[in-house]
């Protein structure tokens, strides 16, 4: 199983901070968000390659960070330079699967989050189901669906559906960043593309996924802390605890 890590954003609301640094390396307590979620990922011995995609403008910033590590990082760096020319996450999935000849499982994360729940959960839900899967929890506030992926469940957690920050929610369970792909659907993400899959936000590829493969969907165990601007940064920084669970 290799791991891609989507981290080409710009993250713009968190300037000046992330003017000139990427998001991703920022510290939460005594480590980077990154080593947060791998050294996580890395106990359930599973992965044994983390793919970092990067734009150009940052990825000498993760080749160093990962130069420093022992464990197999590889830092695809997609060519662009600023917020306007990026590719969107469906694109750079695509660009580092064709740059890298993969031809396997893919967990795929973004690397701007931090959990309070082990990721190894989530594998190995995904290893029980034998299919492609995602994450769900059950979000109350109507204007966070809005911005959000909302998900519709069937029974044993088929997931039936998914929009992209839909302007009249179906239902209540928002997607987090997280995703599960077999090895035979990670490679109709080209097929996606070509179809016309929105790929800005990650979560339009399962949208179209769902409607092509089986997909379940686990009941996110814990919390995600998601840094979206200076003020979250500051929060989860005086918060976070690691993981709990």
């Amino acid at each position: 199983m290799k791991c891609l890590i989507l981290a080409a954003g710009y993250a713009t609301r968190l300037y000046p901070l992330t003017e000139n640094f990427p998001k991703p390396l920022l510290k939460v307590g005594d480590k980077t968000i990154l080593d947060w979620l791998i050294e996580d990922i890395d106990t359930a011995r599973l992965v044994d390659e983390y793919i970092v995609i990067s734009n150009h403008k940052f990825a000498e910033h993760f080749n160093k960070w990962a130069a420093a590590h022992t464990l197999p990082i590889t830092v695809v760096d997609d060519g662009t330079s600023t917020n306007e020319t990026r590719l969107g996450a469906v694109c750079d999935m695509q660009f580092a699967i064709e740059s890298l000849g993969l031809d396997d499982d893919l967990l795929v994360i973004a690397g701007d989050n931090v959990l309070d729940f082990s990721l190894t959960r989530f594998i190995r839900y995904a290893a029980e189901k034998g299919t492609s899967c995602t994450m769900r929890y059950e979000e109350s506030d109507p204007k966070k669906l809005k911005k959000c992926g909302i998900s519709e469940i069937g029974p044993d957690d088929l997931l039936e559906s998914l929009e992209e920050k839909p302007e009249n929610p179906k239902s209540h369970w928002a997607t987090p960043p997280f995703y599960f792909y077999t090895r035979a659907d990670a490679a109709k993400i080209g097929d996606a593309i070509a179809d016309g899959c929105g790929t800005d936000a990650p979560g339009s590829l399962v949208a179209w996924m769902c409607r092509h493969s089986v997909i379940h969907s686990m009941e996110m165990p814990g919390k995600r802390y998601d840094i979206g601007n200076l003020e979250s940064y500051e929060a989860v920084k005086q918060n976070y605890k690691g993981i709990e669970k």
